[in-house]
């Protein structure tokens, strides 16, 4: 059974950046980060394949958001950089297997959620 247990987020102004954390135990095959704002669908922000270190990006996330996986650690990274209030919502890590990557249905373990929230 994975479990995780996510860290970091809080506040910060546009333009600068944050760091996510998440470790996990169990063995996990494909891990991806998602975020949830006020009102809206749960969206893919990017993901790994632990085996291969293969990633995928959505589009919001692309050129200022990097996923890395510590193996060592057992823990995710999700490196936020260029933030803007858009950014703002719930973060989630979650494991699971298969495809879509950045489709919630493709995982079913998740963590506990962290806020991150960007002001202007």
């Amino acid at each position: 059974q994975v479990r995780l247990m996510q860290s970091g987020g809080g506040s910060v102004q546009a333009g600068g950046s944050l760091r996510l954390s998440c470790t996990y135990s169990g063995r996990t095959s494909l891990m991806g980060w998602f975020r949830q704002a006020q009102g809206k669908e749960r969206e893919g922000v990017a993901a790994i394949r632990i085996s291969s270190d293969s990633r995928w990006y959505g589009a919001s996330a692309l050129g200022r958001f990097t996923i890395a996986n510590d193996k060592d650690k057992n823990t995710l990274y999700l490196e936020m950089t260029r933030l803007a209030p858009e950014d703002t919502g719930m973060y989630y890590c979650a494991s699971g297997f298969g495809e879509p990557m950045l489709q919630p249905s493709t995982y079913d373990i998740w963590g506990q959620g962290t806020q991150v929230t960007v002001s202007s």
